[in-house]
């Protein structure tokens, strides 16, 4: 039996149409800002099967607020070590049992936090307390406890007020809501400000 010939002209000039008009699309969607669905984009190793299947907007939104993110998520981390640090020279490994953490405003809620995730069967974010902490919280370890922390910041004031700030700059963060330039500016310059006060 004896196969038809391919018309390998007619299939090559189908490909490169085809290539053409991917190229010209990718093109578009490059110069116009706009999804069209054309362009393979590369998920950054997520693990979140379903990523692709939010809007392109929305997911664009959260590219650009992921840098915010990670600025708070630096900033607190490093705040929480500074003030565990400074506090286990001051007080030894047990400081967080000593006089110097707050009963009320800050050993009980974390505490709290801790059991309630315990309690509801997720995995713990941490055996350390201070992890269970707030922004504010931490805050409020720093200036509650001036006599340790004099020699690293140049004010108390300045520390109420910036770390103040900060924690108004990171309700939206955290809570995934976008922010605009002019909130972007301020985290930037809050940011600045947090470690300028440090001598």
């Amino acid at each position: 039996m004896m196969m038809p010939k391919r018309p390998d002209g007619m299939v090559r000039a189908f490909g490169m149409s085809g290539l053409q008009i991917v190229s010209e699309l990718q093109q578009i969607e490059h110069t116009q800002s706009i999804d069209l669905g054309v362009t393979l984009k590369e998920s950054r190793g997520r693990k979140v099967s379903e990523y692709e299947q939010f809007e392109a907007e929305m997911r664009s939104q959260a590219a650009r607020m992921s840098e915010f993110y990670e600025v708070f998520y630096c900033l607190e981390n490093s705040i929480r070590r500074l003030v565990k640090d400074t506090m286990i020279e001051a007080e030894g490994a047990d400081w967080w049992a000593s006089s110097r953490v707050n009963e009320d405003k800050i050993r009980r809620p974390a505490n709290s936090r801790q059991k309630k995730e315990v309690d509801s069967g997720i995995t713990p974010r941490s055996e350390d307390l201070i992890d269970y902490t707030t922004f504010g919280e931490l805050s409020q370890l720093i200036t509650d406890n001036w006599d340790i922390f004099d020699p690293i910041f140049s004010s108390k004031i300045a520390v109420s007020n910036i770390t103040n700030q900060l924690n108004l700059l990171r309700g939206p963060i955290a809570h995934c809501n976008a922010t605009d330039e002019l909130e972007q500016e301020r985290l930037n310059l809050a940011v600045r400000s947090w470690f300028k006060l440090m001598s």
